[in-house]
């Protein structure tokens, strides 16, 4: 199978939150292993950032706004005490000025909060935005490079759960006397109380009030905007080699369905990566959104397909692509992912096109 492809596959189910009895595959080269089932994908993990939910996440919209306007947001005092996601009570003695971040949502959230100067090191597939690029990378699909991490002498390291940076891994980077905040996201709503977590750690609390709001305000211009149309049943096609690819039950692209006015065609099972066809016939979807799109799956590809034909979204010519890694990652774009998403699903919306979109199969 083509890399490209492979990435493409895991890059959309790493944010697939699926219940903790069954660890979904998560995203970049240093996420978990692919889950064990038969019809799971087995491919090398890809490009973004998630983890599994202890219990499956709420479909429920955004939130109404930030509790708090970012002028009344607390700065930091130093010492300072945090819980990571993983129940973890971390100290940081003081404000942070050597960073690295291990997923490529926290490095991306960093920058957003003015704190790149400070991130001096990254995981080998954290790329946007582009200077970040620049940093040396600690971390692959294989684990953590401790001696490479301990030499850029980090007073924070920002993980990812759920297997995204390995336990053992974590727990040996906390062994050598660096702290290690661990974070996960499984709904919308959780990723910006990532934004402030990280906020609190770096003392950038009011930039990360401001993102915050900047972020639900975009949410609920989308939300509004879907709210009275009628809501379609969209298959979300996470990849497309050896097997076709969906979003599991009670996942984070399924929940990020609803919030985008669709209704998820789902596997069924949390444990579970793959459809067969002939049920997907059977559910007859009426958009199919092409989250692989990325990596050279295009609608006339999809449409070409022997059996698609009935499928109400091919007959209609319902199969748009999307920016996967915005609607995915969770990270500050993902609001404008949000609204790529629904547009997708509902191009008569009266939404604002997301800024900087990709031109994805170009006629």
């Amino acid at each position: 199978m083509p890399i490209a492809t492979v990435l493409g596959i895991v890059l959309a189910i790493a944010l697939a939150g699926c219940q903790a009895a069954a660890p979904a595959p998560t995203g970049t080269p240093l996420q978990s292993p692919l889950p064990t089932p038969a019809s799971a994908p087995t491919t090398t993990p890809g490009t973004t950032s998630g983890e599994v939910p202890t219990e499956a996440p709420a479909t429920a919209g955004p939130t109404a706004g930030p509790t708090e306007s970012p002028a009344e947001s607390p700065v930091a005092g130093y010492p300072l005490e945090l819980v990571g996601q993983d129940g973890t009570t971390v100290t940081l003695e003081a404000r942070p000025e050597r960073i690295v971040s291990l997923t490529p949502a926290t490095t991306e959230i960093l920058f957003a909060l003015g704190a790149g100067d400070r991130t001096v090191g990254r995981g080998d597939y954290d790329d946007y935005p582009p200077e970040a690029t620049q940093l040396p990378g600690v971390a692959a699909f294989t684990g953590v490079n401790h001696e490479a991490l301990v030499a850029l002498e980090p007073d924070l390291v920002l993980a990812g759960g759920n297997f995204f940076t390995p336990p053992a891994d974590i727990e040996r980077i906390r062994e050598l006397g660096i702290p290690v905040l661990v974070l996960y996201a499984p709904t919308f709503s959780a990723v910006l109380d990532d934004i402030r977590l990280i906020g609190q750690a770096v003392d950038t609390a009011v930039e990360a009030e401001q993102l915050v709001a900047d972020m639900q305000a975009r949410a609920d211009e989308v939300t509004t905007a879907v709210e009275a149309l009628e809501r379609r049943r969209v298959f979300y096609q996470i990849g497309s080699e050896p097997e076709i690819y969906a979003p599991a039950p009670g996942s984070f692209i399924a929940d990020m369905i609803v919030l985008a006015g669709g209704e998820p065609i789902t596997t069924g099972d949390p444990a579970v990566f793959a459809i067969a066809v002939e049920e997907l016939v059977e559910l007859d979807p009426e958009v199919i959104v092409v989250g692989d799109a990325q990596w050279g799956v295009c609608p006339s590809d999809v449409a070409a397909r022997p059996g698609w034909g009935t499928m109400t979204a091919v007959a209609e010519s319902a199969i748009r692509p999307v920016n996967d890694t915005i609607v995915t990652r969770p990270g500050p774009r993902l609001a404008e992912g949000l609204a790529e998403l629904a547009l997708a699903i509902h191009p008569e919306a009266a939404i604002a096109p997301p800024a900087d979109q990709l031109e994805l199969c170009p006629e």
